[in-house]
């Protein structure tokens, strides 16, 4: 019994190590590009904006 407890909480462990290193590779290949995609697309439409507001200003 002593070993069947053992090797079920490692079991477990090594379990919940893979699925978070599951998750943390899924958000840097997946989310983190498409977040970044989205941040330059504001920029340059935040700079587009001030470039259209001054020249209709000059």
């Amino acid at each position: 019994m002593k070993n069947f407890s053992k090797g079920f909480f490692v079991g477990a462990a090594a379990t919940v190590g893979a699925l978070i290193g599951s998750v943390v590779a899924f958000k840097k290949t997946v989310v983190a590009p498409l977040e970044e995609k989205e941040q330059m697309i504001e920029d340059n439409r935040k700079r587009a904006t001030r470039k259209s507001r001054s020249s209709h200003h000059s």
